[in-house]
């Protein structure tokens, strides 16, 4: 079992999408070396019917490219599934692998950016072409009422997804925009492991940013 992986949504791109050549070579590449891992755009984890999307950069090398979900893995997921245990957003047992069970609760996990990048840099381009998916699956929530992102890069496609700008709306950790009437954007450093172990991130810094969040959950759906 693999929790709900995917279970609601359309909008990912497929296993072999050939939109960005640098990211193609790069998983052909991992695929010759690494055969067993999963190595293909990773899908968005959790419901579409879901109130929260939490958005990513892009999946870590030997993390959701390797276990083909997102956060799940590396040292990134650790602080953010027991985040989301913590609030009720999810359910079950974070055991760093796709089959662990766990499921997520009135939320979702997706990346700005799908494939896993060299060196997890992705290019402008690239972000810009994967834009395309991340404004797919806002617009497949129906619910949603928050988003969450994890990082600059993630706050600037968040943004541009809605077609506002970033210079407009400023990403800086804690902070709160408006993207529509009733869907707010709620900014968060990303929770890598260089983030937590020189302090720029700590545990309750992370875990207020959820807890704003969580207010809105029981607001009226859009």
């Amino acid at each position: 079992m693999r929790g709900n992986v995917s279970a609601g949504f359309r909008t990912d791109p497929h296993r072999d999408c050939p939109c960005c050549p640098r990211l193609v070579a790069f998983r052909n590449v991992n695929r010759s070396e690494y055969p067993e891992w999963f190595n293909a755009p990773v899908p968005t984890f959790g419901e579409s019917d879901a109130w929260l999307l939490i958005v990513g950069l892009a999946p870590g090398l030997r993390g959701a490219n390797r276990t083909g979900r997102p956060f799940t893995g590396d040292f990134a997921g650790v602080l953010l599934y027991e985040t989301l245990l913590a609030w009720g957003l999810a359910s079950g047992t974070y055991a760093a692998c796709a089959d662990d069970g766990l499921r997520l609760v009135g939320c979702a996990i997706t990346n700005a950016v799908h494939c896993v990048p060299p060196q997890n840099k992705p290019q402008p381009s690239e972000i810009g072409n994967c834009r395309t998916f991340l404004t797919a699956t806002i617009a497949a929530m129906p619910n949603l009422k928050a988003i969450i992102a994890l990082g600059r890069v993630a706050h600037d496609s968040v943004v541009r997804a809605f077609g506002l700008k970033p210079v407009v709306l400023p990403f800086a950790h804690g902070g709160e925009h408006a993207l529509a009437p009733n869907i707010r954007l709620f900014d968060s450093y990303h929770c890598s492991r260089y983030n937590t172990n020189t302090a720029v991130l700590t545990a309750p810094m992370f875990r207020e940013v959820f807890e704003r969040a969580c207010k809105l959950r029981m607001a009226p759906a859009r």
